[in-house]
Protein backbone atom coordinates (compact mmCIF):
# COMPACT_ATOMS: atom_id res chain seq x y z
CA UNK A 1 0.00 0.00 0.00
CA UNK A 2 0.94 3.40 -1.24
CA UNK A 3 1.78 6.29 1.62
CA UNK A 4 0.97 9.72 -0.26
CA UNK A 5 -0.02 13.33 1.22
CA UNK A 6 -2.78 14.27 -0.75
CA UNK A 7 -5.81 12.40 -2.92
CA UNK A 8 -8.23 14.07 -5.13
CA UNK A 9 -11.08 11.88 -5.70
CA UNK A 10 -12.15 13.21 -9.72
CA UNK A 11 -10.22 14.63 -12.47
CA UNK A 12 -13.12 17.12 -13.71
CA UNK A 13 -12.35 20.72 -13.93
CA UNK A 14 -12.90 21.48 -9.93
CA UNK A 15 -10.84 18.18 -9.25
CA UNK A 16 -8.07 19.43 -11.57
CA UNK A 17 -7.74 23.21 -10.17
CA UNK A 18 -7.78 21.78 -6.74
CA UNK A 19 -5.00 19.39 -7.12
CA UNK A 20 -3.00 22.21 -9.06
CA UNK A 21 -3.74 24.74 -6.12
CA UNK A 22 -2.45 22.12 -3.63
CA UNK A 23 0.58 21.19 -5.45
CA UNK A 24 1.62 24.84 -6.24
CA UNK A 25 1.87 24.96 -2.27
CA UNK A 26 4.12 22.27 -2.24
CA UNK A 27 1.85 19.44 -1.40
CA UNK A 28 2.37 15.68 -3.00
CA UNK A 29 -1.21 15.00 -4.90
CA UNK A 30 -2.15 12.23 -6.78
CA UNK A 31 -5.61 12.70 -8.78
CA UNK A 32 -7.22 9.42 -8.69
CA UNK A 33 -10.43 9.23 -11.92
CA UNK A 34 -12.46 6.01 -12.58
CA UNK A 35 -12.77 7.36 -16.49
CA UNK A 36 -9.77 6.50 -18.91
CA UNK A 37 -9.27 10.78 -19.22
CA UNK A 38 -9.61 13.15 -17.52
CA UNK A 39 -12.68 15.82 -17.77
CA UNK A 40 -15.11 13.22 -19.47
CA UNK A 41 -17.89 13.63 -17.14
CA UNK A 42 -19.91 16.84 -15.70
CA UNK A 43 -16.95 18.94 -17.09
CA UNK A 44 -17.05 17.71 -21.00
CA UNK A 45 -20.83 18.77 -21.14
CA UNK A 46 -22.02 21.97 -20.34
CA UNK A 47 -21.78 25.66 -22.26
CA UNK A 48 -17.99 26.20 -21.28
CA UNK A 49 -19.46 29.76 -20.53
CA UNK A 50 -17.10 32.31 -18.43
CA UNK A 51 -20.27 33.54 -16.00
CA UNK A 52 -19.68 36.83 -14.60
CA UNK A 53 -21.50 36.09 -11.32
CA UNK A 54 -24.82 37.65 -11.62
CA UNK A 55 -27.68 35.62 -10.17
CA UNK A 56 -26.66 33.86 -7.04
CA UNK A 57 -27.25 34.82 -3.70
CA UNK A 58 -25.05 37.91 -1.87
CA UNK A 59 -22.44 36.13 0.32
CA UNK A 60 -23.00 32.92 -1.01
CA UNK A 61 -19.98 30.79 -1.61
CA UNK A 62 -21.26 30.54 -6.02
CA UNK A 63 -21.01 34.36 -6.10
CA UNK A 64 -18.07 34.83 -4.04
CA UNK A 65 -16.12 32.10 -5.63
CA UNK A 66 -17.37 32.89 -9.44
CA UNK A 67 -16.64 36.92 -9.47
CA UNK A 68 -13.19 35.86 -8.17
CA UNK A 69 -13.04 32.95 -10.17
CA UNK A 70 -14.01 34.78 -13.48
CA UNK A 71 -11.38 37.07 -12.93
CA UNK A 72 -8.37 34.18 -12.44
CA UNK A 73 -9.79 32.21 -14.90
CA UNK A 74 -9.48 35.24 -17.48
CA UNK A 75 -5.92 35.34 -16.43
CA UNK A 76 -5.20 31.34 -16.25
CA UNK A 77 -6.23 31.37 -20.11
CA UNK A 78 -3.65 34.68 -20.89
CA UNK A 79 -0.74 33.26 -19.11
CA UNK A 80 -1.32 29.40 -20.24
CA UNK A 81 -2.73 30.29 -23.99
CA UNK A 82 -6.16 28.75 -23.55
CA UNK A 83 -8.74 29.53 -26.08
CA UNK A 84 -11.41 32.06 -24.71
CA UNK A 85 -13.26 34.81 -25.60
CA UNK A 86 -14.56 37.60 -23.58
CA UNK A 87 -18.15 38.51 -25.93
CA UNK A 88 -20.48 39.60 -23.36
CA UNK A 89 -23.81 38.31 -23.13
CA UNK A 90 -27.66 39.79 -23.34
CA UNK A 91 -30.10 38.66 -20.76
CA UNK A 92 -33.65 39.74 -22.16
CA UNK A 93 -36.89 40.51 -21.42
CA UNK A 94 -39.49 39.73 -23.62
CA UNK A 95 -42.68 40.80 -22.20
CA UNK A 96 -43.19 44.38 -20.27
CA UNK A 97 -44.44 41.90 -17.17
CA UNK A 98 -40.39 40.98 -17.00
CA UNK A 99 -39.30 44.35 -16.55
CA UNK A 100 -39.64 43.80 -13.09
CA UNK A 101 -37.78 41.09 -12.84
CA UNK A 102 -34.70 41.97 -14.85
CA UNK A 103 -34.38 45.08 -12.94
CA UNK A 104 -34.10 42.54 -10.01
CA UNK A 105 -31.72 40.85 -11.61
CA UNK A 106 -29.46 44.27 -12.10
CA UNK A 107 -29.76 44.88 -8.51
CA UNK A 108 -28.61 41.26 -7.51
CA UNK A 109 -25.87 41.48 -9.99
CA UNK A 110 -24.69 45.02 -8.60
CA UNK A 111 -24.66 43.52 -5.43
CA UNK A 112 -22.43 40.46 -5.65
CA UNK A 113 -19.93 43.65 -7.52
CA UNK A 114 -21.15 43.30 -11.01
CA UNK A 115 -22.23 46.07 -13.26
CA UNK A 116 -24.63 45.53 -16.12
CA UNK A 117 -26.04 47.83 -18.35
CA UNK A 118 -29.73 48.47 -18.49
CA UNK A 119 -30.30 48.65 -22.63
CA UNK A 120 -33.74 49.68 -23.84
CA UNK A 121 -35.21 47.16 -26.78
CA UNK A 122 -33.98 49.89 -29.62
CA UNK A 123 -30.10 50.07 -28.10
CA UNK A 124 -30.38 45.83 -27.76
CA UNK A 125 -31.41 45.33 -31.29
CA UNK A 126 -28.49 47.68 -32.38
CA UNK A 127 -26.28 45.57 -31.08
CA UNK A 128 -27.95 42.27 -32.32
CA UNK A 129 -30.19 42.71 -35.45
CA UNK A 130 -32.50 39.79 -35.21
CA UNK A 131 -33.32 40.21 -31.59
CA UNK A 132 -36.76 40.78 -30.40
CA UNK A 133 -37.04 42.14 -26.77
CA UNK A 134 -38.71 44.78 -24.60
CA UNK A 135 -35.47 45.50 -22.98
CA UNK A 136 -31.74 43.86 -22.18
CA UNK A 137 -29.27 43.81 -19.83
CA UNK A 138 -25.52 43.43 -20.79
CA UNK A 139 -22.73 41.99 -19.22
CA UNK A 140 -19.22 42.70 -20.99
CA UNK A 141 -17.35 40.24 -18.73
CA UNK A 142 -19.02 37.26 -19.51
CA UNK A 143 -17.63 34.71 -22.01
CA UNK A 144 -16.45 31.33 -23.06
CA UNK A 145 -13.78 29.06 -22.99
CA UNK A 146 -12.35 25.88 -24.49
CA UNK A 147 -13.54 24.03 -21.50
CA UNK A 148 -11.19 20.96 -22.35
CA UNK A 149 -7.90 22.89 -23.40
CA UNK A 150 -8.37 24.88 -19.48
CA UNK A 151 -8.36 20.70 -18.41
CA UNK A 152 -5.55 20.29 -19.76
CA UNK A 153 -3.32 23.24 -18.96
CA UNK A 154 -4.37 22.88 -15.58
CA UNK A 155 -3.58 19.07 -15.28
CA UNK A 156 0.42 20.22 -16.99
CA UNK A 157 0.93 23.18 -14.26
CA UNK A 158 -0.25 20.32 -11.80
CA UNK A 159 1.85 17.69 -13.15
CA UNK A 160 4.81 20.49 -13.54
CA UNK A 161 4.13 21.15 -9.75
CA UNK A 162 4.27 17.05 -8.87
CA UNK A 163 1.10 15.98 -9.10
CA UNK A 164 0.28 12.50 -10.67
CA UNK A 165 -2.77 11.24 -12.51
CA UNK A 166 -4.16 7.78 -12.07
CA UNK A 167 -6.78 7.07 -14.65
CA UNK A 168 -8.88 3.80 -14.61
CA UNK A 169 -8.93 4.52 -10.83
CA UNK A 170 -11.80 3.89 -9.44
CA UNK A 171 -12.73 4.88 -5.32
CA UNK A 172 -15.02 2.25 -4.10
CA UNK A 173 -14.34 2.11 -0.23
CA UNK A 174 -12.39 4.27 2.30
CA UNK A 175 -11.58 3.83 5.92
CA UNK A 176 -10.29 6.07 8.44
CA UNK A 177 -7.54 4.67 10.72
CA UNK A 178 -5.42 7.11 12.94
CA UNK A 179 -4.31 10.19 11.26
CA UNK A 180 -4.97 8.82 7.58
CA UNK A 181 -7.47 7.45 5.29
CA UNK A 182 -7.14 4.97 3.57
CA UNK A 183 -8.70 4.24 0.04
CA UNK A 184 -9.63 1.12 -1.71
CA UNK A 185 -9.20 1.88 -5.61
CA UNK A 186 -10.99 -0.72 -8.34
CA UNK A 187 -11.03 -3.43 -5.46
CA UNK A 188 -13.14 -2.94 -1.99
CA UNK A 189 -11.52 -5.84 0.07
CA UNK A 190 -8.00 -4.03 0.77
CA UNK A 191 -7.35 -0.74 0.47
CA UNK A 192 -4.18 0.75 -1.92
CA UNK A 193 -3.97 4.26 -1.09
CA UNK A 194 -3.29 5.57 2.88
CA UNK A 195 -3.22 9.78 2.80
CA UNK A 196 -3.10 12.44 4.85
CA UNK A 197 -5.62 14.55 3.23
CA UNK A 198 -8.43 13.00 0.51
CA UNK A 199 -10.48 15.84 -1.25
CA UNK A 200 -13.81 14.27 -2.84
CA UNK A 201 -14.50 16.16 -5.83
CA UNK A 202 -16.18 13.43 -7.53
CA UNK A 203 -18.98 15.87 -8.69
CA UNK A 204 -22.10 13.27 -9.44
CA UNK A 205 -20.31 10.60 -7.30
CA UNK A 206 -19.81 13.30 -4.21
CA UNK A 207 -22.44 11.89 -2.27
CA UNK A 208 -21.72 8.18 -2.75
CA UNK A 209 -18.16 8.39 -2.41
CA UNK A 210 -19.01 10.11 1.14
CA UNK A 211 -21.15 7.72 2.13
CA UNK A 212 -18.53 5.09 1.44
CA UNK A 213 -16.66 6.25 4.03
CA UNK A 214 -16.52 3.99 6.97
CA UNK A 215 -18.01 5.48 10.23
CA UNK A 216 -18.51 9.07 8.22
CA UNK A 217 -21.03 10.76 10.04
CA UNK A 218 -24.73 10.07 7.34
CA UNK A 219 -26.43 13.19 8.27
CA UNK A 220 -23.23 14.96 6.85
CA UNK A 221 -24.06 13.56 3.22
CA UNK A 222 -26.45 15.16 1.33
CA UNK A 223 -29.15 13.73 -1.27
CA UNK A 224 -28.02 13.52 -4.69
CA UNK A 225 -30.44 14.62 -7.67
CA UNK A 226 -29.79 15.28 -10.92
CA UNK A 227 -30.94 17.62 -13.22
CA UNK A 228 -30.41 16.69 -16.99
CA UNK A 229 -30.21 19.54 -19.82
CA UNK A 230 -30.22 18.70 -23.19
CA UNK A 231 -28.17 20.92 -25.63
CA UNK A 232 -29.07 21.65 -29.29
CA UNK A 233 -26.82 23.15 -32.04
CA UNK A 234 -27.91 25.66 -34.98
CA UNK A 235 -27.92 24.37 -38.57
CA UNK A 236 -27.38 27.50 -40.94
CA UNK A 237 -25.96 30.85 -39.93
CA UNK A 238 -25.84 32.40 -36.73
CA UNK A 239 -26.31 36.56 -36.56
CA UNK A 240 -25.77 37.39 -32.92
CA UNK A 241 -22.37 37.52 -31.66
CA UNK A 242 -22.85 37.60 -28.04
CA UNK A 243 -24.76 35.66 -26.05
CA UNK A 244 -28.56 35.77 -25.60
CA UNK A 245 -30.44 34.19 -21.99
CA UNK A 246 -33.60 34.63 -21.29
CA UNK A 247 -34.97 35.26 -17.52
CA UNK A 248 -34.02 32.25 -15.31
CA UNK A 249 -36.35 29.36 -14.94
CA UNK A 250 -37.09 27.90 -11.09
CA UNK A 251 -34.59 25.41 -11.70
CA UNK A 252 -32.42 26.79 -14.35
CA UNK A 253 -31.37 30.00 -16.24
CA UNK A 254 -33.60 29.12 -19.26
CA UNK A 255 -32.67 28.08 -22.76
CA UNK A 256 -30.27 29.79 -23.96
CA UNK A 257 -28.34 30.90 -27.50
CA UNK A 258 -24.50 29.97 -26.39
CA UNK A 259 -21.75 30.14 -28.84
CA UNK A 260 -18.25 28.08 -29.21
CA UNK A 261 -15.08 30.02 -30.35
CA UNK A 262 -15.74 28.65 -33.63
CA UNK A 263 -18.79 31.37 -33.72
CA UNK A 264 -21.19 28.41 -34.17
CA UNK A 265 -24.86 28.79 -31.90
CA UNK A 266 -26.22 26.38 -29.55
CA UNK A 267 -28.97 26.45 -27.32
CA UNK A 268 -29.06 25.05 -23.88
CA UNK A 269 -29.67 23.56 -21.25
CA UNK A 270 -33.72 22.28 -20.38
CA UNK A 271 -34.19 20.98 -17.01
CA UNK A 272 -35.21 17.20 -16.67
CA UNK A 273 -35.53 15.43 -13.24
CA UNK A 274 -34.15 12.01 -13.85
CA UNK A 275 -33.50 9.20 -11.56
CA UNK A 276 -30.31 7.97 -12.51
CA UNK A 277 -27.25 9.21 -14.32
CA UNK A 278 -28.18 9.03 -18.31
CA UNK A 279 -26.28 11.25 -20.58
CA UNK A 280 -28.78 10.17 -23.54
CA UNK A 281 -30.47 13.50 -25.18
CA UNK A 282 -34.21 13.53 -25.93
CA UNK A 283 -34.54 14.91 -29.34
CA UNK A 284 -38.58 14.86 -29.07
CA UNK A 285 -37.49 18.36 -26.56
CA UNK A 286 -36.50 20.08 -29.46
CA UNK A 287 -40.31 21.42 -29.90
CA UNK A 288 -40.06 23.09 -26.28
CA UNK A 289 -36.95 24.81 -27.55
CA UNK A 290 -38.14 26.09 -30.33
CA UNK A 291 -40.78 27.88 -28.15
CA UNK A 292 -38.36 29.00 -26.03
CA UNK A 293 -35.98 30.74 -28.91
CA UNK A 294 -38.09 31.75 -30.94
CA UNK A 295 -39.42 34.15 -27.62
CA UNK A 296 -36.54 36.30 -28.59
CA UNK A 297 -34.94 34.93 -31.76
CA UNK A 298 -38.61 34.66 -33.87
CA UNK A 299 -36.85 34.36 -37.20
CA UNK A 300 -35.22 30.87 -35.89
CA UNK A 301 -36.57 28.59 -38.85
CA UNK A 302 -38.28 25.11 -38.59
CA UNK A 303 -35.98 21.91 -38.89
CA UNK A 304 -33.25 24.60 -37.86
CA UNK A 305 -32.19 22.75 -34.52
CA UNK A 306 -29.74 19.04 -34.59
CA UNK A 307 -28.91 17.55 -31.59
CA UNK A 308 -25.66 18.05 -30.12
CA UNK A 309 -25.34 16.60 -26.20
CA UNK A 310 -26.99 16.29 -23.25
CA UNK A 311 -25.55 17.05 -19.63
CA UNK A 312 -26.14 16.32 -15.90
CA UNK A 313 -25.92 19.24 -13.08
CA UNK A 314 -24.92 17.47 -9.74
CA UNK A 315 -27.53 19.07 -7.75
CA UNK A 316 -27.87 18.60 -4.15
CA UNK A 317 -31.25 20.22 -3.91
CA UNK A 318 -34.34 18.90 -5.74
CA UNK A 319 -36.94 19.93 -7.92
CA UNK A 320 -38.72 23.01 -6.71
CA UNK A 321 -36.64 23.73 -3.95
CA UNK A 322 -34.53 26.97 -3.84
CA UNK A 323 -30.95 25.99 -5.59
CA UNK A 324 -28.69 24.74 -3.17
CA UNK A 325 -25.15 27.13 -2.53
CA UNK A 326 -22.06 24.92 -3.59
CA UNK A 327 -21.22 22.63 -0.20
CA UNK A 328 -17.56 22.23 0.71
CA UNK A 329 -17.16 20.48 3.99
CA UNK A 330 -13.95 19.55 5.65
CA UNK A 331 -13.43 18.90 9.78
CA UNK A 332 -14.75 21.90 10.55
CA UNK A 333 -18.24 20.99 9.36
CA UNK A 334 -18.17 17.42 9.88
CA UNK A 335 -15.72 16.27 12.25
CA UNK A 336 -13.93 14.28 10.42
CA UNK A 337 -9.97 14.79 10.18
CA UNK A 338 -8.41 14.65 6.57
CA UNK A 339 -11.58 14.66 4.43
CA UNK A 340 -12.52 17.33 2.85
CA UNK A 341 -16.03 16.82 0.59
CA UNK A 342 -17.08 18.92 -2.54
CA UNK A 343 -21.07 18.91 -3.39
CA UNK A 344 -23.19 20.37 -5.76
CA UNK A 345 -20.69 21.93 -7.58
CA UNK A 346 -23.00 23.20 -10.92
CA UNK A 347 -23.08 26.11 -12.72
CA UNK A 348 -20.86 28.30 -12.15
CA UNK A 349 -18.38 25.63 -11.30
CA UNK A 350 -16.02 25.65 -14.37
CA UNK A 351 -15.85 29.38 -13.83
CA UNK A 352 -15.50 29.26 -9.82
CA UNK A 353 -12.90 26.67 -10.17
CA UNK A 354 -9.77 28.24 -9.66
CA UNK A 355 -11.13 30.17 -6.51
CA UNK A 356 -12.53 27.05 -5.20
CA UNK A 357 -9.03 25.05 -5.26
CA UNK A 358 -7.58 27.85 -3.67
CA UNK A 359 -10.43 28.07 -1.35
CA UNK A 360 -9.80 24.48 -0.62
CA UNK A 361 -5.65 24.78 -0.19
CA UNK A 362 -6.61 26.91 2.69
CA UNK A 363 -8.63 24.60 4.69
CA UNK A 364 -6.10 22.14 4.00
CA UNK A 365 -3.58 23.93 5.88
Amino acid sequence: MDAVDCVVIGAGVVGLAVARALALRGREVVIVEAADAPGTGVSARNSEVIHAGIYYPRGSLKARFCVLGKNRLYAFCERFGVAHRRCGKLIVATTPDQIDDLEAIQTAARANGVELEWLEASQAVELERELVCVAALRSPTTGIVDSHGYMLALLGDAERHGAVLACHSRTVRLWLESASVLIAINDDSKPSLRARLVVNCAGLHAPDIAASIENFPSSHVPTAYYARGHYFALSGRNPFQRLIYPLPERDGLGVHLTLDLAGQARFGPDVEWIEKIDYALSIGRAERFYAAIRRFWPALGDGQLVPAYAGIRPKISGPGEPAADFRIDGPHEHGVPGIINLFGIESPGLTASLAIGEHVADMAV
